[in-house]
């Protein structure tokens, strides 16, 4: 790589103030480039980047507009002011900013950023679970297809799950496709939920096991845990939440030493804002997370590429669904 200009490192210094502590200099000069094109890239066409929690800092902290969870992103999707919608995550978040924002361009860097969870369950598989099950309201997890969400009745996030659940008129609930999380909310609900067999493939590697050989090398560590793990980690754990429920934690509890049982880059986007805090970490990467870079940003902006289309007549129906989760 040709050495940085003046300029280029003088208009990028700022930024790189917010990732320093995560991100060393030798490896910002190798970003700051396509750090600075991008910004230029979206002030030219209007445009916005919304990034999931887990992707990587200098994407997280350098050129997003918009950072969250899934259930943050869905809302902040409804708000934006712009004519072009990159999502920096994976294709399910993608579709979910196209179904709200249907009049504008939404992008996504890379068709291949799937998910293990989505790629688990399809339309046919819900319908056969009405079948089994009439009584019951489907409950999809917002990391599902469009075709999903559009077979059921109201959809959720790790954020809002127990409320979504809690809020239906039914004493049983199908909830789906997430195993782990469904078998968690039932240990909260009064409802009896009825799960499918689905995981996502970070989150069923922590064992409790893991949890515990975390206490014995570091004693005063606090264990927070997604609800995707399984229910055995979650009872070894401090706290468990949502991706946005663990960085509230971080922020409001200010633990000295703590471990995110999540993607590893969430470590990393928390711990560039709590110098503070020391955080352990167990490196679960998701590799469809991580498709996701500053180059491909970078080019979608200048190409247009991977528009996000729906079939009309299965988004109004999917709609609907997160329409209802977004109104409780």
């Amino acid at each position: 790589m040709a050495l940085l200009d003046t300029d280029l490192l003088t208009r990028t210094a700022p930024l790189y103030e917010r990732v320093k502590r995560v991100i060393p200099p030798f490896e910002w000069a190798t970003f700051a480039e396509d750090v600075d094109a991008i910004l230029e890239l979206k002030r030219r066409r209007n445009a916005v980047v919304l990034a999931h929690n887990y992707q990587t800092p200098e994407i997280f902290h350098g050129v997003a507009d918009i950072v969250g969870d899934s259930l943050l992103l869905a809302r902040e999707a409804t708000k934006v002011d712009a004519d072009v919608i990159v999502l920096a995550g994976v294709h399910f978040m993608a579709e979910t900013a196209k179904l709200l924002n249907p009049a504008k361009t939404v992008l996504i860097p890379d068709l291949k950023a799937g998910c293990s969870l989505a790629d688990s369950i399809t339309a046919e598989d819900v319908r056969l679970m009405r079948a089994r099950y009439p009584d019951a309201p489907v409950v999809a997890y917002v990391n599902t297809s469009t075709a999903v969400k559009a077979e059921s009745d109201i959809c959720c996030t790790s954020g809002n799950a127990l409320k979504v659940v809690e809020s239906l008129d039914a004493e049983r609930v199908i909830m789906l496709p997430d195993e782990y999380l469904a078998q968690n909310i039932a240990k909260q609900s009064s409802k009896k939920i009825i799960a499918w067999k689905g995981h996502c493939e970070v989150h069923e590697l922590f064992t409790a096991d893991d949890v515990r050989q975390l206490r014995e090398n570091y004693p005063d560590v606090t264990v927070l845990a997604h609800p995707e793990c399984p229910p055995e980690v979650v009872a070894e754990a401090d706290f468990a939440g949502s991706t946005a429920a663990m960085q509230s934690f971080v922020e409001t509890k200010r633990p000295p030493r703590v471990v995110l049982l999540t993607e590893c880059s969430m470590s990393d986007n928390i711990a560039a804002r709590n110098p503070d805090v020391d955080f352990v970490r167990p490196c679960n990467l998701c590799p469809h997370m991580k498709r996701i870079t500053l180059k491909n940003i970078r080019h979608a902006l200048e190409t247009n590429q991977h528009e996000v289309t729906i079939n009309p007549a299965i988004a109004a129906r999917a709609r609907r669904s997160v329409e209802r989760m977004l109104a409780i």
